[in-house]
């Protein structure tokens, strides 16, 4: 598991490409539909098939962003799963702060970076 450097972040390196390819791997899958389907269709086979660590797995099915980060996600292949599950990067960003979609979007409005502000 990869520890932030500085609080709240995880840096992708070396060591997080090995440790996420498998995971990576199967989000990279998610360009083609007949993946999305299959992985729709029963998730913890499809975690299997890219051998997924019980970790990466579990995040998986927890839909938990912040643990795939931990356990060597990148950023980009995570951006594929989230779409699979019909998710916005703002929906993404209430699931990682433990609000709702409009609570992290007003959060975003009142610092003047939300969709009111540009």
């Amino acid at each position: 598991m990869i520890e932030p450097i500085i609080e709240g972040t995880y840096k992708f390196d070396g060591v997080a490409a090995k440790l996420g390819y498998n995971l990576n791997k199967m989000c990279f899958s998610f360009n083609e539909e007949s993946a999305r389907e299959a992985f729709r269709q029963d998730e913890a086979a499809y975690c299997d098939k890219f051998k997924l660590n019980p970790a990466q797995k579990e995040a998986i099915l927890k839909r938990d962003i912040i643990a795939l980060l931990r356990n060597g996600g990148s950023i980009y292949y995570l951006a594929k799963f989230a779409g699979t599950l019909g998710l916005n990067v703002q929906d993404v960003g209430g699931i990682m702060t433990g609000q709702t979609t409009e609570e992290f979007q007003a959060y975003l409005d009142s610092q003047g970076v939300g969709k009111t502000n540009g």
